[in-house]
């Protein structure tokens, strides 16, 4: 007899209890008698679960998921589960795959049982992608899985979901924290607005005084700029008025100088006068006129002989004096 396997399956040919022929996909001609085969799947298969769990606060969750895994040892599996199909209908003796995937998914219950079991309800129902991914390494590092020759490719888990009465008791203790939360949001704005506010007004009065410091700073540059400038005016004006005093002390001191010499200039002439005089008094009379008339002017000496004519005119009878006669005289001074 002829019979034909899919690529999909790894076929174990055996005859007489030993293993023949294996592969994918095989074709051959048997005899019945002596003849039989193992067919495994070489896809991945998954199996659905649904596990009623309990958690640390004794609440019971439901965990519902999905486990994928493929046979990849097939000799070994062969070896601890009847993959042995009926040559003509192809069909399993004992559908080894159902109770394969019962099989994993009761070595999947037994760590999520132990790991719903360390969590309370809120952390359970709240369970996110590491939960899974922690079910899937401690899975795929069990010895119990390898030496079936499978390898565990998924976990994951749907959800995690309370009872309906737990799910409303924890809805309105959810409800009540969320409202709290937002009583707590609304508080914080409040206290943010107003520690805002008071921060705006404290830098606001830290501008203020910053801005008065400033100008107090203003106000004493300008006061000392002042008392400087007033300062160096009262140094020069107190120097103007030493100046002026000393100035007043030199001319002081020139004046009594000046009177100084003119008493002794003074006192020179006096002297001179006087030294004159008692010369001029040992003259006779002859003797001072002719001092007086010499180096006398011709005029200045016709006018004192016109005045001396004219005081003895009643001695003098007529006299003719000429423009010509007063020429010769003052040629012959």
């Amino acid at each position: 007899m002829y019979t034909k396997f899919l690529p999909s399956e790894y076929v174990l040919r055996y005859r007489k209890g030993k293993i023949v022929k294996e592969g994918l996909g095989l074709s051959f001609f048997y005899i019945e008698k002596n003849t039989s085969a193992c067919v495994i799947p070489v896809s991945n298969n998954s199996a659905d679960f649904i596990f009623e769990e309990q958690t640390k606060d004794y609440q019971t969750v439901s965990v519902q998921g999905q486990l994928t895994y493929r046979i990849t040892d097939y000799k070994k599996i062969a070896g601890v589960m009847d993959f042995t199909v009926k040559l003509k209908s192809h069909e399993y003796y004992n559908n080894p795959m159902n109770s394969l995937s019962k099989r994993m998914i009761n070595i999947a219950e037994v760590i999520v049982r132990g790991k719903i079991g360390a969590m309370n309800l809120t952390e359970a129902v709240s369970s996110n992608e590491t939960f899974a991914n922690s079910v899937l390494e401690e899975l795929q590092s069990l010895e119990e899985i390898k030496n079936l020759g499978i390898t565990i490719n998924g976990f994951s888990i749907l959800s995690v979901a309370a009872n309906r009465e737990t799910l409303r008791a924890l809805e309105a203790k959810t409800r009540e924290e969320i409202l709290k939360n937002s009583d707590d949001a609304l508080y914080e704005r409040r206290n943010a607005s107003i520690e805002q506010e008071r921060k705006v007004k404290e830098n606001e009065l830290n501008t203020e005084i910053s801005v008065e410091e400033k100008k107090k700073k203003i106000r004493e540059t300008e006061i000392n700029t002042k008392r400087m400038v007033l300062e160096k005016e009262n140094e020069l004006e107190r120097i103007k008025i030493e100046s002026e005093i000393e100035l007043e002390k030199k001319r002081k001191e020139l004046s009594e100088l000046k009177l100084e010499n003119a008493k002794k200039d003074a006192d020179a002439q006096a002297y001179r006068i006087g030294a004159v005089m008692e010369a001029y008094n040992k003259l006779s009379k002859e003797a001072l006129v002719a001092l007086a008339t010499l180096n006398m002017e011709p005029e200045k000496m016709m006018a004192q002989a016109f005045e001396k004519l004219a005081a003895n005119s009643q001695k003098i009878g007529s006299l003719n004096i000429t423009p010509d006669f007063l020429e010769s005289l003052k040629a012959g001074a």
